[in-house]
């Protein structure tokens, strides 16, 4: 078995009876992603939007393999070759050239498996990323002690529309009967098949060789197959009681409503882990992200990529960060935070924008309406309001007053910034780069720099102020006169 765990994604639990079976059984694993999702009208298969940060391939493929299957071959065909290329080292790709139904995808599935007499194959949807590594194998358990040639994952739903009902007989499962082939008696019942399913191997191949596709939509249904494995062996239902797990994705409506669960899912976990979210539901955590306890999260905060974020570290509100690293009692809000690094108790914000490229050290500053990008801001130096600075590197205990811009670019290329420690940048002075402020240096507000400052030097470059008594009196009376 396994569990999600949000600093590891899925891992292994102990020793438990359904590692057991699956040691001593061979498990074979079928993963369905052939579908186009054309109610979404995406150009991307379905199976490749994403959920917290990852392909929902992705999830359904990690909860297989965690559950103790390694054999896993998946069915692609719309996208077929970016569906494979995010697939993990040693999954088998099929393509399903015609997609005539999920029968028919599985029929090609087995074909390329080969031989499976004393299999057992799991077969698994891939638009379903809520499915727990746990799930399965407890699936697989209870298909090995009931000695069923098939084993049905079933759920109930409070509306089942849409789903194929589980007819039950003596209450073993009879059929399932898809919803548009279904009479009034069949969509009445709540218990409705999940697409997922334990077979033996060879009632299996021996069910999708007799499939027919004598139905509403002209397809052959997986689902059929499971009344005619019946006449081979028991067929048994394994019930579920979360129905939300089973959820799939057919539409960007379904998606949303999957990707809030799985960020609940998640959000959960790290407040388990000793992470604070003032408003866990207006928080959204990918799950390659990490947080350690201690961090605080205020509503509205984006994680996503490799971020990670600091015990003691408080990000939010409103705060997007894309693959970058949250310092220890850091503070970041109302920003955007791009593939950079803040230091330990550095301040970010309010409405700061650090780009790729951007260090700042400990107890920096990068304040109000501030831009940075691919600078590195040394050890206690502010740049506190109205600024950019890019291509530039400062140094300790400076000072960057409002309104400073490094030049960087001269319309060809970028250059270079370099400013000492200790330095005073006077408000409103431009750097024209490349250009260089030693250490201790001043300028003066207003200034335009374009020559190395020496260490410890004043620099100034203004134009001598001019003074016109009078001035004012005399434009008021030429408008008068204009206007005569």
């Amino acid at each position: 078995m396994g569990f999600w765990s949000p600093k590891y994604g899925f891992e292994s639990c102990p020793p438990s009876q359904s590692l057991e079976v699956i040691e001593t059984v061979s498990v074979r694993a079928i993963v369905l992603a052939a579908g186009k999702g054309t109610r979404m009208r995406s150009t991307a298969p379905k199976v490749l939007n994403e959920v917290a940060g990852r392909p929902i391939i992705s999830w359904v493929v990690d909860a297989v393999r965690t559950a103790g299957v390694a054999d896993l071959t998946v069915v692609v065909g719309h996208g077929a070759e970016a569906v494979s290329e995010v697939l993990p080292a040693g999954a088998r790709s099929v393509v399903q050239e015609k997609q005539r139904g999920t029968g028919h995808a599985a029929q090609v599935a087995t074909a390329a498996m080969g031989d499976l007499t004393g299999d057992v194959v799991l077969i698994v949807p891939g638009d379903s990323p809520l499915f727990r590594s746990e799930t399965f194998a407890a699936l697989l358990s209870a298909h090995a002690a009931n000695d069923a040639a098939c084993t049905v994952l079933t759920t109930r739903m409070p509306d089942p529309a849409g789903y194929g009902r589980v007819v039950r007989e003596d209450g073993e499962v009879a059929r399932i009967v898809e919803e548009r082939d279904a009479d009034a008696a069949a969509r009445a019942i709540d218990e409705v098949a999940v697409s997922t399913y334990a077979f033996d191997g060879e009632a299996l191949v021996a069910a999708l060789g007799r499939l027919t596709a004598e139905n509403d939509q002209g397809e052959f249904y997986l689902t059929d197959a499971v009344g005619l494995v019946g006449g081979l062996g028991m067929v048994a239902g394994f019930e579920i009681a979360d129905h939300a797990e089973a959820l799939g994705v057919n539409s960007h409506d379904q998606l949303a409503t999957v990707e809030a669960a799985m960020r609940a899912r998640i959000n959960r976990g790290w407040m388990t882990a000793g992470v604070r979210m003032v408003d866990p539901d207006r928080v959204y955590v990918d799950a390659s992200v990490t947080l350690e306890a201690g961090a605080t999260i205020y509503p509205g905060v984006h994680l996503s990529g490799a971020s990670r974020v600091a015990a003691g570290a408080v990000v939010g509100p409103d705060t997007f960060v894309i693959d970058s690293t949250i310092g220890r009692s850091a503070r970041v809000w109302y920003s955007v935070v791009r593939g950079s690094e803040v230091g330990e108790y550095a301040e970010v914000g309010p409405y700061a924008s650090l780009r790729p490229g951007t260090v700042l050290g400990a107890g920096t500053k990068a304040g109000t309406f501030v831009e940075v990008k691919a600078s590195t801001i040394g050890r206690g130096s502010k740049v506190p309001h109205l600024s950019y600075i890019g291509d530039a590197t400062i140094g300790e205990d400076s000072n960057i007053g409002a309104g400073t811009i490094t030049c960087n670019y001269d319309g060809f290329r970028k250059h270079h910034t370099t400013i000492g420690s200790r330095v005073f940048i006077g408000s409103d002075t431009m750097l024209v780069a490349p250009v260089e402020i030693g250490d201790d240096a001043i300028t003066g507000a207003g200034s335009v720099i374009t020559r190395d400052v020496s260490p410890g030097a004043l620099a100034v470059e203004r134009s001598p102020q001019q003074e016109i008594p009078g001035y004012a009196e005399r434009r008021a009376r030429k408008a008068d006169s204009e206007g005569e």
